[in-house]
């Protein structure tokens, strides 16, 4: 048996994100601008809750791609919040079309994101979850330049968390099997 951070609780499908998915560096910027979108929908639930979603707001969400979803308006925001797929929260919603339109200003969002760790996460050796922080500094900055940009929902909360899913930042504990792997895989 692996060990893992403290947070993955036994679910087999915890156990698989925590496994796969998250730390691992991602680079894609669609897929970097979907996971910012599930963690603001995270803001105030469980993880847990939205991975178990996820699939659901990817259907609702027509595969989350920004160009799309920036066109929507009010038919779309209240089909979306008759969805018991999903979390139906209204301003959530609302944020996420216009996050898409934000995304869709930025050039490079994956170039956007990286430039804030210089290309390269930040790999931190924490040994207990209580050492590891709910922000950063880091995470406040981006944060910032993120509502600067136009995005709602990425408070510097929200951004540290999903810095961790993406790789940003490794905070796999040096005790589990993770760590290792997820710094390897830094370009």
């Amino acid at each position: 048996m692996h060990e893992r951070c403290g947070w993955a609780g036994p679910e087999q499908i915890y156990v698989d994100y925590h496994d796969t998915e998250w730390g691992v560096p991602e680079y894609d910027a669609r897929a970097l601008w979907e996971k910012l979108i599930l963690d603001g929908f995270q803001a105030g639930l469980s993880w847990i809750t939205i991975l178990k979603k996820r699939d659901n707001f990817r259907a609702a969400f027509d595969g989350f791609r920004p160009e799309v979803i920036a066109g929507w308006g009010e038919a779309e925001v209240t089909r979306l919040v008759q969805d018991s797929g999903i979390i139906r929260h209204r301003g959530k919603i609302e944020a996420t079309i216009t996050n898409a339109r934000a995304y869709l200003e930025i050039p490079d969002f994956s170039e956007f994101c990286w430039r804030y760790v210089d290309g390269a996460p930040i790999q931190n050796r924490w040994a207990n979850l209580s050492e590891v922080p709910a922000f950063t500094p880091l995470s406040e900055k981006m944060s910032k330049d993120l509502k600067k940009a136009g995005f709602r929902f990425c408070g510097p909360t929200i951004v540290y968390a999903w810095m961790q899913a993406c790789g940003l930042v490794n905070d796999h504990l040096i005790g589990c099997h993770r760590h290792a792997p997820c710094r390897e895989m830094a370009r």
